[in-house]
């Protein structure tokens, strides 16, 4: 059975940037437009890794983090942010609800693909 990973990310060009490095190494990859979608979708989705956006429309990166971080059912989904944004605070903010990477864009697949299969080898044992 494939992993399950969730990207968020208002861009279309990201998603797709990130489904092609996932679905490559063998990740079933479900898309959400923003935090609210992903929200939405997280439920019945049984995903083992999240991949979020900080700016984001409706919902951002770090309210859907603070959203997940106050319902049990989400300990211990294992969070990446993939943004543009750098700033130490921000990095904080998302280290303290949960977030266990920050990869800044443009990245490289390869060091998705290599952070998503450690992230989900800890949470799958």
């Amino acid at each position: 059975m494939q992993t399950k990973i969730m990207v968020a990310d208002d861009s279309q060009m990201v998603r797709q940037q990130v489904r092609s490095a996932l679905a490559g190494a063998g990740f079933s990859v479900i898309e959400a437009h923003d935090g609210a979608d992903a929200l939405s979708k997280l439920d019945q989705s049984g995903v083992a890794l999240l991949v979020l956006d900080v700016n984001m429309p409706n919902m951002n990166g770090l309210e859907l983090l603070e959203a997940l971080h106050k319902k049990d059912e989400y300990a211990k989904l294992a969070v990446v942010m993939l943004t543009t944004e750098g700033q130490p605070k921000l990095m904080q903010q998302a280290k303290a609800l949960g977030a266990k990477g920050w990869i800044i864009k443009p990245f490289k697949p390869e060091q998705l693909v290599a952070v998503a299969q450690k992230l989900t080898a800890t949470t799958a044992a």
